[in-house]
Formats: C-alpha cells, structure tokens, sequence
C-alpha cells in the first residue's frame, strides 16, 4: 500500500513539472466565430425629471409624437413646457443566445441640453440592431452617479456626469438574434491576439485529443475544427474543446511608450544590443523678487518698486552606461534605476536607443 501511494505521489509531482507554464484555456485565448455580442440603439424620452430637462426643437417634435400616438394632438402654435422632459439615445448589448423574455443591462444618454438625468424614467423604446430591426424593448428607472446644482449668481459644480444612467435589466429581448452554431460541419476559432505559433499549438493541443486531422491552423488567427452533425454532441464537443490548456507563444518584443502619462512597459524579449549612453540633467530655476525703496520721512521722493529675477542652472555630472552584447529587460531596468532617471529621460533615451538601431524589438508610441 505505501508503494502505491509513492508511486501516486511520483506521477502526481512528474504531472505538474511537465504541465505547460503559463498555460491557458482555449475559451480564455479565442473566441468562436459567429457567436458573439451585437449592439443595439434606440432613441427615446426620459421624463419626471425635476426642472433639469430642455426645450429643444427635436426634443418639443418627439413629446408631440408621443402624445399623438395616445390620442392627444397639441396645436402647432402651442409649445408645451417640458423641463421635466430630455431626449436620450439608449444603448445595450445583446450577446449570443439572448432568447425573448430574458433582460439586458442599458445606458441612457442624454442627447440634448438637459442637465441631469436623476430621478427620471425612460419611456419605453425600442432598441434596433444594425439591419433595422427591433431586437429589445428598453424602460425603467434610471440610476445616475453623477451629481450637479448650480446657483442663482451662474457658479455650479458637476461631479462624475449626470447626464449618462443606466437600467440594469432594463430592456427585455423581443427577438432571437440568430448564430452559425448549428450548421455547417465546422467550428473555427479565432485567436484574440494573432501568431502562428498559437495557433499550431492550439490545433496541435484539439488533435492531441480528438485525433489527427481534426483542427487545422488555418492562418494566424483561425483553427478550424470538424464538428459533430447533432446539436447535443455539438454542446458536450465545444465544452470539451474550450476547456484545453494551451501554451500561447510569446509576444514579439515590443516597447510600448504613453509621452502624454509618462508609462512604460518594456517586453520580456527586448534585448540590447552594445551601445553607451550619457545621461544628463540640466536645471533651470527662476525666481521672482520685488524690492520696494522708500524715501526719506517729509522728503518729495516716491515709492518705488523695483524686480529682481534670479535665474539658477544647475546641471548634474553626465553618467555613462554601456550596454553588453545580450543585454536584457532587467539589466536595462537595473542601469535606469542606478542613474535615477525620469520616465521623460527614459523615454528619450528608449528612442535614441532605437535610433541607433541597439534595440532588438519594436518601439511603439502610443
């Protein structure tokens, strides 16, 4: 018995040092193609809104044809008071699946003047994909985070924005969007983030397990996978198949520069090439002193005010760093860090670094 249990023990520590590193579900790196999420639109009213609405022409147009629509025309020569009122656009998203009756999330934003939406309802609407035809129908309550008042003298402050909500559960699918998921003899996944070598090991990983021949890397991005003819063993097959670790290949190395926010991310694979670099930094300080003269007490002089500027530069001693053949990310983050540069100084010497052409990867600027 204790035999056993060494040899269990044995395979179980053999199972997870041959086990992939960095491994991750086939569902967590690809998506299948023709399921997926589509966007729907409408145009509406929100109303019981407390004096923060607007009287706009659309706005005045769209309360008519609301009215009218009850039976309730108002004469053309009659403009109603609606600061009660706003037109909003409304948004969701209705993903792959959705069937009638089951409810969707939405966000209502105001599209005219108004200048809060708290505390109002948004009238029913209806929500239209991009073939024009309805899919949703949106109302309800909305909650806003944001907050605004204002004063009589004009002053006001807005904290978050007051003129986006949303109604969670808000819009109730009228409409099935129809999918690919039950015809044709294939499945194809497409990668998230295009490489060849994923996309290998990922039909390499399918056919490991189902038999050779099944999953083909069709370019880059797509694996195409023969599917079973029944609906039932289609769910059990995509159950199975999603669930398959695969080692995603490295990404290509890459420096990514934010100039506006000062961020920097450095790949794992970018290498150095030998190359020196000085460092240098120069301060410039101006101050600004005012010397006022006073004239003798009973005496015919005046005041007199006069600047003084004082301009101090200051610029440290230059470092030099060299760069050794085979240099990598951390011996690049460890010089940075030693002549305590800026991420400006970073950034610029990141650059005449790709100029000089010392830097195996690609510089992107974002």
């Amino acid at each position: 018995m204790k035999q056993v249990k060494v040899g269990l023990l044995i395979i179980a520590i053999i199972s997870q040092l041959l086990a992939p590193a960095y491994a991750s579900r086939i569902k967590d790196i690809a998506s299948v193609a023709g399921i997926r999420s589509n966007q729907l639109i409408g145009y509406g009213l929100v109303v019981g809104l407390p004096g923060t609405g607007e009287q706009t022409p659309f706005t005045d147009q769209t309360f008519r044809t609301m009215l009218g629509n009850f039976g309730i025309n108002v004469p053309q020569n009659e403009r109603p008071k609606i600061n009660n009122v706003a037109a909003v656009a409304v948004h969701a998203e209705i993903p792959a699946f959705a069937k009638p009756g089951q409810t969707l999330d939405v966000t209502v934003s105001s599209v005219g003047s108004a200048d809060s939406l708290t505390g109002g309802t948004l009238l029913q609407t209806f929500l239209k994909g991009a073939n024009g035809e309805v899919y949703a129908v949106a109302q309800g309550s909305l909650i806003v985070g944001g907050l605004g008042a204002e004063g009589n003298d004009g002053s006001k402050i807005v904290i978050n924005t007051p003129t986006v909500g949303r109604i969670p559960g808000g819009a109730i699918v009228e409409r099935e969007i129809p999918t690919a998921f039950a015809q044709g003899d294939y499945f194809t996944f497409n990668l998230h983030d295009s490489d060849f070598t994923t996309a290998k090991r990922v039909a390499n990983t399918i056919n490991g397990l189902v038999g050779e021949g099944m999953a083909q890397a069709i370019d880059a991005t797509s694996i195409r996978v023969k599917a079973p003819r029944e609906l039932s063993q289609r769910v059990s097959y995509m159950s199975t198949l999603e669930n398959l670790e695969v080692e995603p290949a490295m990404s290509a190395a890459k420096i990514i520069i934010n100039a506006r926010t000062g961020t920097i991310v450095v790949g794992q694979n970018v290498e150095l090439r030998p190359a020196a670099v000085a460092h240098g930094n120069m301060q410039v300080t101006i101050s600004e002193n005012v010397q006022v003269d006073q004239p003798n007490p009973f005496g015919e002089g005046e005041t007199v005010v006069t600047p003084q500027s004082i301009v101090d530069v200051q610029q440290d001693d230059a470092r030099m760093f060299v760069f050794e053949p085979g240099t990598t990310l951390n011996d690049l983050v460890r010089a940075v860090n030693q002549i305590g540069a800026a991420p400006g100084d970073i950034i610029a010497v990141l650059e005449a670094l790709k100029h000089a052409g010392a830097i195996s990867g690609e510089l992107i600027v974002i």
